[in-house]
């Protein structure tokens, strides 16, 4: 990890390790209720350790608790140097969890829901988020994202990104309007990694720690933490972030302890040797 910080959309300055909601309103998304005392400690906690990036989405919600509502009641009136990134796209079906998925029509809706519940004039980043939770592709996602593109038009949104697409989406999007962030499920995809790199592109990977699906390579991952005295956890988060400038990182928790253990990672350098252990 050569910086630090990231240039979002070339005009937004972020610490590369952020915060990512989901957890505050439940450890999952069918899980039961965090208590909202809670996640609003966590929220506030945050940014006194250095987060400026959050990310959020109006789905993330569970019961009566919804992370947009914490993260208003937590940090608004927000600090001048303070990101939100949201994602409109996934609707929640009856049982609450984000199966279905928006039509074009209903994004104007979704993100002036997202403007009223964080108590904004205008969002620093929206995200489309497209199809389900298997892999990117196989859509055309030009239709939804040009309404996104008539929204930052009128001075509702700042930056756009798109969530979960793979090479031919993201050339899609780039031709009717620009794009700030890619937010994929991390994975071997290097050649997109590189073409948002060289595009200045934020690339930001969810569930970065595994997200309880993937569980990370502890063997390799231990033997790194040992010799630095470090946790797996900040081991694996570093040496993300050293993948590439453009890499950022949003892990969520709705634990105060997990949180400094995970932001305690922005501390720590990783050697060619510790890199070389951890790529086998």
């Amino acid at each position: 990890m050569t910086t630090k910080t990231f240039s979002l959309g070339g005009d937004l300055p972020i610490n590369r390790l952020g915060f990512g909601a989901m957890r505050l309103a439940a450890n999952s998304l069918d899980g039961p209720p965090r208590d909202p005392q809670k996640g609003i400690a966590v929220l506030s906690r945050s940014v006194e350790l250095g987060v400026n990036h959050i990310d959020t989405a109006g789905f993330y919600r569970r019961g009566a608790v919804r992370a947009n509502e914490l993260i208003r009641r937590a940090l608004s009136p927000y600090r001048d140097d303070l990101v939100i990134a949201t994602k409109v796209g996934p609707l929640p079906t009856p049982d609450g969890v984000p199966r279905g998925q928006a039509t074009p029509g209903q994004l104007r809706g979704l993100v002036e829901a997202d403007l009223r519940s964080l108590g904004l004039d205008r969002l620093d980043l929206v995200y489309l988020r497209v199809g389900g939770m298997t892999g990117p592709g196989g859509e055309s996602i030009a239709e939804r994202f040009a309404v996104l593109a008539e929204l930052r038009a009128e001075g509702l949104i700042q930056h756009l990104g798109v969530s979960n697409v793979d090479a031919v989406q993201l050339a899609e999007a780039r031709k009717i309007a620009p794009v700030a962030a890619v937010q994929n499920r991390h994975t071997g995809d290097l050649g997109l990694l590189a073409e948002c790199e060289e595009a200045g592109i934020a690339y930001v990977p969810y569930f970065p720690l595994g997200g309880g699906i993937s569980p990370l390579d502890t063997e390799r991952l231990d033997k790194v933490a040992v010799r630095l005295g470090a946790t797996a956890t900040q081991v694996h988060l570093a040496s993300l972030l050293a993948t590439s400038p453009s890499m950022l990182a949003i892990p969520g928790t709705g634990s105060l302890d997990h949180l400094e253990e995970n932001l305690a990672a922005n501390g720590l350098r990783l050697s060619d040797e510790d890199l070389s252990d951890l790529r086998g």
